[in-house]
């Protein structure tokens, strides 16, 4: 699950990691008693404004109808609501989004941690994320944070770091002192950096997170090390053991068809293809993904209807795929382990009628306990169904609907 910047931040905040503080604003009628709110709180003159929407790059994106970036300083009060309103309710685009962009149904009032002092502020980009090859959580930094850290990755790799935390022993002194150290600090932000970095994995760690960035991290030019951005994913399997966390989920950043899914207890990931799936199980989905895209089609979903594929699950997961222009055809593949596969296949056929007319052809393949049945039961149905019995079959039956 994505958060926004400001409840990234707010996780972050509350296991001690330093964050550049902010109020967010719903609505244009708040912009200025938020303002002051902030003021209040923090003391600061000039404020950063953030479009928070479910994408990277907002500093370098634009707002279709204004042409704003997604992230603007004002160095004072006077024309903040100008500025506020040229981002909130458009639509952000950005490298990481649709042509399309993301509405901004929202932004991040935050305070100006750039202030002047004894030395220059300077940018580090830090992220925590699990490293599955190796199996072990890793800490990834560089001294060359900001908006380019992408250019840094590739064009010089060697200013990028790793430290791979040993799952057994959790992260060590040493190893936060070594991060610092690589960055190039000294006296107090050394200090600070070494406190930053074990306060953030243990966030990381405490909320179930599958991944953490922070771009950038700043030292501020009075020694202080902030976290100015957070870019935050849960792990969804997690989310049992936090309730308060399940409850920031923001559904309106979310594809609705995926949402829609969730609602039903289907698990359904939306991809760009032209064959629908519906299968029981992820690695037979995932196989048959597979078979679809060998047999020259190409999925359009990822739909697994676990282990209870009646007729009102299967009808759900019909109507769901179909709502999916670019479906031209529908696999549907069940292995009859736990759930029997002819009333998989009464699910079909009873949700093909309460339909009405299908526009495009499905294949059904039904293999396990009453798999004979099953097949009986399409091939009699009378319906624009076609059976199969083994998953090659299946997959040329998909590659002759779809000539």
């Amino acid at each position: 699950m994505n958060l926004h910047e400001f409840q990234g931040k707010s996780i972050l905040n509350s296991y001690g990691v330093a964050i550049q503080r902010g109020v967010v604003v719903n609505s244009e009628s708040e912009i200025m008693d938020k303002a002051k709110e902030l003021q209040d709180m923090t003391g600061t003159e000039g404020i950063v404004i953030k479009a928070q929407i479910h994408a990277g790059g907002r500093g370098k994106g634009e707002v279709t109808e204004t042409g704003s970036h997604g992230v603007v300083f004002c160095p004072s009060v006077d024309k903040l609501e100008e500025k506020v309103k040229g981002i909130l309710g458009g639509h952000l685009v950005t490298k990481q989004t649709s042509a399309e962009g993301k509405k901004v149904n929202r932004v991040l009032l935050a305070e100006d941690v750039y202030y002047p002092g004894a030395t220059e502020p300077s940018e580090i980009y830090m992220s925590v994320l699990l490293d599955r090859e190796k199996e072990c959580n890793i800490i990834m930094y560089s001294p060359e944070g900001g908006m380019d850290i992408e250019a840094v990755a590739e064009e010089t790799p060697d200013k990028i770091f790793k430290e791979e935390i040993d799952p057994r022993l959790g992260l060590q002194g040493f190893q936060c002192r070594r991060i610092a150290f690589n960055l190039g600090l000294s006296g107090q932000a050394f200090k600070e950096m070494s406190k930053f970095v074990r306060a953030l994995y243990n966030a990381y760690v405490g909320c179930d997170a599958s991944m953490f960035e922070i771009n950038p991290v700043l030292k501020t030019s009075d020694e202080k090390i902030i976290a100015v951005d957070a870019k935050v994913t849960l792990d969804d399997n997690g989310l049992i053991r936090h309730k308060d966390y399940a409850e920031m989920r923001d559904k309106t950043e979310e594809d609705p068809m995926e949402v829609e899914a969730d609602e039903a207890g289907l698990s359904y990931v939306n991809l760009d293809g032209n064959v629908g799936c519906m299968v029981n199980g992820a690695g037979l989905a995932m196989a048959t993904m597979d078979i679809i895209k060998l047999s020259g089609g190409n999925p359009a979903n990822f739909l697994d209807v676990g282990g209870t594929a009646d007729a009102e699950r299967v009808e759900k997961a019909f109507r769901i795929i179909l709502k999916d222009e670019n479906v031209e055809a529908i696999l549907v593949n069940i292995f009859g382990g736990i759930v029997r596969c002819d009333r998989v296949a009464q699910g079909v056929v009873d949700a093909y009628k309460n339909m009405g007319e299908i526009p495009v052809p499905i294949i059904v393949r039904l293999q396990g306990t009453n798999a004979e049945e099953a097949k009986k039961l399409i091939d009699d149905s009378g319906l624009n169904v076609h059976s199969a019995v083994l998953l090659q079959e299946a997959a040329d039956k998909v590659k002759e609907v779809l000539a």
